[in-house]
This record gives C-alpha cells, structure tokens and sequence, in this order.
C-alpha cells in the first residue's frame, strides 16, 4: 500500500486515516490500529470516543467493514510509555498494510522499527519532533495530521492562563511522563520560567476522584 492510497479524515477536533473507496477488495486489507492509552477493547465501532467511532463510520462508507474485506488488528500501550518499542516491534513483525497510532514517542517508536509500512498518526508538532521532513512534504512513511501548531503554542497557553488568573504561581500539567520528559516538557518548563510561575506534571495514573 502507496503513502498516495491513504484518505486523510479529519472528524471534528479528531483525525484518522483511512483507506481508499473500492467497490471489492480481493483480499482484505489488515489495519494495526494501535492507541497509546486507550483500551484496545475501545478501538471499535461502538467506542466511547468519538474519533474511533468516526474512524469506523469513514471506513464504512468507504466501502470497508469487518470482517467482509477487513481485518482490524487492536493494540494498546495502555499509558506506559516503557511498552512502546515492545508493542511497536510486535505490530511491525505481524506486517499489517496500514499502522493507525497516536502520540508522538509511539509513532516514533512504530518509525524507527519499520519504514517500509504506511503510518497514519495522529500527532503534535510532527517536523519538531523528527517525525517528518515537513507538513506540506513528509516524507518516509509516516503522514497523518498534527493537532499542535508547534512547541510555540504552549508557552502561549500558559501566557494566557497567566494573564487570566495574575496571581497563579504553579501550573500542573496533567499528561505521560514520556511527553513531560521530552520536548513539550521542556518548551513548558522554559515558557513556564518566563513567565515566572512553576509548571509541575502530573501523571494520569496520579490522579484521584
């Protein structure tokens, strides 16, 4: 399958990707549909998140369905960064024809173990990353669609926060450790300095009712 093959779909605030309309397919197509943190259970027609749900509903009207003329393998990192060379090197071995991730250290993951696959991601701020060449050109086999306009952004959101409440002195940033060690952890850190206030994080299996 040709990088030109894919249909990027773009849901609402959510994107996936899928394949292109054909009226019959010989074979089936195999997807490795594979989420960071959500339950590989939920990667259904039926999910409680909206972009899955719609992920399906593209497909379908597209032409392609379970079981008829595809087959749709799940997976989930289950929010621990430390399974994603694991769990990449697992997907990548089975040789599905398409990879549908999210989150920018697994796609990277999914890169580094195999560039021959098409990978359509969901991701943040994908040429800063080193995840593309460029947003207009990608490049190698990873395409999809960035839901960040860059590392700059953050700064900006913590600018407006602070000027929403002046007297703020720490912000928690609630997400996984692999984001918070790498660069969205240090682009918020730095405008976190700048601003005068201390961005803390705060993983998700932190929190608490």
């Amino acid at each position: 399958m040709r990088r030109r093959e894919l249909l990027i779909l773009l849901p609402g605030a959510a994107a996936n990707a899928a394949l292109p309309a054909r009226a019959q397919t010989p074979t089936p197509r195999r997807i490795a549909f594979v989420h960071s943190g959500l339950a590989a259970a939920q990667l259904t027609e039926t999910s409680e998140t909206f972009w899955v749900r719609r992920f399906f509903a593209e497909l379908r009207g597209l032409g392609y369905a379970e079981p008829a003329n595809l087959i749709v393998e799940r997976y989930s990192a289950e929010g621990r960064p430390e399974r994603f060379a694991a769990l990449a090197a697992e997907i990548v071995g089975r040789r599905p024809d398409l990879i549908i991730a999210n989150q920018n250290p697994l796609v990277k993951a999914l890169r580094q173990a195999a560039a021959d696959i098409p990978i359509a991601a969901i991701v943040a701020d994908p040429v800063s990353f080193g995840l593309v060449a460029s947003l207009a050109r990608p490049g190698g086999n990873v395409t999809g669609v960035s839901v960040d306009a860059g590392l700059e952004i953050y700064g900006k959101r913590l600018q407006i926060l602070k000027e929403a409440f002046p007297a703020i002195r720490t912000i928690a940033y609630l997400g996984l450790p692999g984001d918070w060690q790498g660069l969205v952890g240090q682009a918020m850190r730095d405008a976190g300095s700048g601003l005068g206030v201390s961005v803390v994080s705060i993983a998700p299996s932190e929190v608490t009712a």
